[in-house]
């Protein structure tokens, strides 16, 4: 265990899958956050739906903008039906915030704008699983 990192948010059994197609995106929020949640790192949805079968299903999924941009923000939806009570952030750059926007009008539950800091992922993830020290969702312009 590391400094910082609450022991009670470490073994809380939650999950997260950062689906992302940048390596070093999914790498950076998969590390980011592997100290107080289980975090997947993820380059399709179609590798989060074959992972989240029985037991391992997500809690939070973590949703790269260019997905979005590529097949549509229907897939907010998709994943809210192949996931049921899953909360969905979409990881964006400010160029993608009006993406965004129309993935929280199509059932996402907020977003990540880049430049990502630890002290915000971590925060909004908190938020979105109801434990301590959540933030504000959403802080687009």
């Amino acid at each position: 265990m590391q400094i910082g990192v609450e022991t009670a948010k470490a073994v809380d059994q939650r999950r997260v899958f950062v689906v992302d197609q940048d390596e070093i995106t999914r790498a950076a929020l998969q590390f980011m956050l592997h100290d107080e949640i289980e975090a997947h790192e993820l380059a399709t949805p179609e590798e989060a739906y074959a992972k989240g079968v029985d037991w391992l299903k997500p809690d939070v999924v973590l949703l790269g903008a260019a997905f979005l941009a590529e097949r549509g923000v229907g897939l907010v939806g998709d994943l809210l039906r192949a996931f049921p009570g899953v909360r969905v952030l979409i990881v964006c750059a400010k160029a993608e915030e009006a993406l965004a926007l129309q993935a929280l009008a199509a059932g996402a539950h907020g977003a990540l704008v880049k430049p990502l800091s630890l002290a915000d992922v971590r925060r909004k993830v908190d938020t979105v699983l109801g434990r301590a020290g959540g933030a504000a969702l959403v802080q687009l312009a």
